[in-house]
């Protein structure tokens, strides 16, 4: 029996105060008509940008709660990942995606590790071994520029040209992914701009789409990135409109979030912009890239 919305299993954190990992995307992927079906991995009393969280590994109970999924026959048209917080996860998450994948799922692997140039606190080495493991499982990764240079043990350079990220981009390919998306990529002869470049299989094409930058910093934007990109995908739209449309959201909820005088900790106002998820898009802003 067909079921009358889609569904996807979301393998994130569960942040209690600051608007990160499940508390993005779960109002994301429900505002576009899609159920979640979250897998937490670790409830924390607010995001890790507070300074004293309280955190609670959920790794002792992940098997048992994976199990009685199985024991249901539960069946999802994506799979979708974020921050883990060891080594073991990335093995447990790796398993979940042999048992529950089918040629119909879509799994998409956002491989946060870090920014900026540096890993995350919590990242130890063995984690990036893991990752490029599990990426090679996926039908679609949502990068960062550091983390993909992580990946492919490069060095970050915030000077990179757009012909070495392609090559990069390439590269990663080569792991197994079908697509890549990059995103946090520099524009050096623009520096009030970035950008984000992809590249797909299935037509062969490198995209780009770039949005001007604002002097703050939101937790959650990348959680936000990369489940717009997984709802937009399962509705079928094609890879440039997808990034099209996660790029102008989160251009308009920064802006938003910009305007008020919030603490920039706390993440994005997602409860002010979520209805322009369902406005259409503007089809301007993505370009195709020279080969």
């Amino acid at each position: 029996m067909n079921r009358p919305i889609q569904r996807v299993a979301a393998i994130h954190d569960l942040s209690g105060f600051g608007k990160a990992s499940l508390t993005v995307v779960i109002p994301i992927l429900s505002t576009m008509g899609i159920q979640v079906c979250p897998l937490p991995t670790a409830i924390l009393s607010t995001h890790t940008r507070f300074p004293g969280f309280q955190f609670i590994d959920l790794t002792p109970h992940l098997q048992s709660i994976i199990n009685h999924w199985k024991q249901l026959q539960l069946s999802f048209d994506a799979i979708y990942s974020g921050f883990l917080g060891s080594h073991q996860q990335i093995e447990i998450v790796k398993n979940f995606i042999d048992d529950f994948n089918t040629d119909k799922t879509l799994v998409v692997i956002d491989p946060v590790m870090g920014d900026d140039g540096h890993l995350y606190q919590s990242i130890q080495p063995e984690m990036i071994t893991g990752m490029r493991s599990l990426v090679s499982k996926a039908n679609v990764i949502t990068p960062n520029l550091t983390e993909l240079t992580f990946l492919l043990n490069e060095d970050y350079d915030p000077t990179i040209s757009e012909n070495k990220v392609k090559e990069y981009i390439q590269r990663m390919m080569n792991l197994g992914p079908e697509t890549v998306i990059v995103t946090s990529v520099p524009q050096p002869e623009m520096p009030k701009r970035t950008a984000v470049i992809a590249y797909s299989k299935l037509d062969g094409r490198f995209w780009k789409v770039s949005c001007d930058y604002l002097p703050a910093s939101y937790p959650g934007t990348g959680d936000a990135f990369a489940s717009i990109i997984t709802g937009s995908l399962l509705q079928g739209d094609s890879l440039p409109i997808a990034l099209d449309r996660a790029v102008q959201f989160l251009s308009y909820a920064v802006r938003a979030t910009f305007g008020y005088q919030s603490n920039s900790i706390e993440g994005l106002l997602l409860e002010r912009v979520l209805q322009n998820l369902h406005a259409p898009v503007q089809i301007s802003s993505y370009e195709l890239l020279d080969d």
